[in-house]
């Protein structure tokens, strides 16, 4: 397939690792709908990428809203009529860092799997008949090298000692999910996989991390783009095998 003729949407893409994941798609000649919670950020963003003469579409779109779910379902369907790539990269951090596990609110739990996990598994369901419609469909979901519970439980893991665990779990429910979706999948052309994108200086982490945006947005990239024999069910950051 012609990448001028595939058809992308981002979640959570009015900023950070979505938009530049926008950004990215559409340089490489995907039709990028960007989409986001409130309409207004999303145009703008969206005009913005216009400017710079980017095939970027926007679509208002939460993903925690079953209506505004089905909603921009409604919109592709009948502009593009089917979808070929859908990167789930919505997510939120909610915990402090200097608390201990147990001390973390439940209210944090719950708002934390509402949008990291149980979105993620709304938004595919309901897009789903339109990625089927693609002759080569694919859907990444942007988890996190702390939904690792092997690395967690590892001493000599870099994340050993770091603990959020309400984001961690929901990161480790969502690779369960990639896994499990995959495996439905497993006779056909779509793909699912799980990325971790790095530690990138976003809003989320408050600036302070290793890598920049463009290269966060880099492991989302490749396996939206990903070849007919490319895995599926897999977790990776730039292509390198995670532990899960």
């Amino acid at each position: 397939m012609n990448d001028t003729s595939r058809i992308a949407l981002v979640t959570g893409a009015t900023r950070g690792i979505g938009l530049e994941t926008v950004r990215q798609l559409a340089q490489a000649g995907v039709h990028a709908l960007l989409a986001g919670r409130k309409r207004d950020q999303a145009v703008e963003a969206a005009l913005a990428l216009q400017a710079e003469g980017l095939p970027v579409e926007a679509i208002q779109l939460d993903v925690l809203d079953p209506i505004s779910i089905a909603a921009a379902v409604g919109t592709v369907e009948e502009r593009h009529g089917r979808l070929d790539i859908l990167v789930n990269n919505a997510g939120i951090l909610l915990e402090d860092p200097a608390r201990l596990p147990s001390a973390q609110p439940l209210d944090a739990w719950r708002r934390t799997f509402d949008t990291n996990l149980f979105a993620v598994v709304e938004v595919t369901r309901s897009f789903l008949p339109l990625l089927r419609r693609s002759a080569a469909g694919r859907i990444v979901n942007v988890s996190s090298v702390l939904g690792s519970s092997t690395l967690h439980a590892d001493p000599s893991s870099p994340i050993h000692g770091f603990k959020i665990p309400a984001y961690s779990a929901s990161k480790s429910a969502l690779n369960a999910w990639t896994v499990q979706l995959a495996w439905e999948l497993r006779d056909g052309p779509i793909k699912v996989n799980a990325v971790h994108p790095g530690y990138v200086r976003t809003g989320m982490n408050g600036g302070n991390s290793e890598i920049e945006v463009a290269e966060g947005a880099r492991s989302s990239m490749r396996m939206a783009l990903l070849g007919a024999d490319g895995a599926s069910g897999s977790f990776t950051h730039l292509g390198q095998v995670l532990p899960w």
